[in-house]
């Protein structure tokens, strides 16, 4: 039981940082400026299951997906954590990871399945982190990523629902502020991931 409540919580960190609603909120505002309230709650609604979905695939689908290309799980590793580690020092940075980036983009329905549900909240490094969670692991702890991605999605929901009253409550240097620290977390889970990657290369696994 205990190994499952340290697992939940690794897992919603990671989640948390890398998906990070927060600071992505501010960029749901800047697509969404202008649109009626009906249509940013279908657009937050929409976007939300859509990344639900994608992930929920790479997680049931994952091993069959390094089976067919041949992906080594110290590979997958390593690479995926190199990736998610350059997210995180961008965000150190002060700067939006280019598979984040968007510039002027209409207001548009279709802005719920690209750009804000893929790359925004089930880009590369949310896919990357989903599937290192899932490898090796037994059928109940991929349940349990599913479901925790499941809460993170209802969360992000909310947060986009409210982003208006929070951004003038806490205004952006605070959010600014929380972004960095998503940004340190999710490079010290990059940097976790290269390690484990290179322990079971060369068999160092305690």
């Amino acid at each position: 039981m205990d190994n499952l409540i340290t697992f939940s919580i690794a897992v919603f960190t990671g989640f948390f940082a890398i998906t990070n609603p927060i600071s992505n909120m501010t960029v749901f505002l800047s697509l969404t400026q202008g649109a009626d309230e009906n249509v940013k709650k279908g657009i937050n609604k929409r976007a939300n299951i859509i990344a639900f979905v994608i992930v929920t695939v790479f997680v049931l689908l994952g091993k069959y997906i390094f089976e067919l290309f041949n992906i080594s799980i110290p590979a997958f590793k390593i690479t995926g954590g190199i990736l998610i580690f350059y997210i995180g020092f961008e965000m150190l940075q002060s700067k939006r990871s280019n598979m984040k980036h968007i510039n002027n983009v209409n207001v548009d329905e279709n802005i719920a399945v690209s750009p804000l549900a893929i790359p925004i909240l089930a880009g590369p490094g949310t896919i990357v982190t989903a599937m290192n969670f899932v490898s090796n692991v037994s059928t109940l702890k991929m349940l349990l990523v599913i479901a925790i991605f499941g809460t993170m999605s209802l969360l992000t929901y909310f947060t986009f629902r409210l982003s208006s009253l929070i951004v003038k409550v806490f205004g952006n240097n605070v959010i600014s502020v929380i972004g960095k620290i998503m940004g340190l977390i999710i490079a010290i889970i990059g940097t976790g991931m290269i390690i484990e990657g290179i322990k079971i290369s060369f068999d160092l696994m305690s």
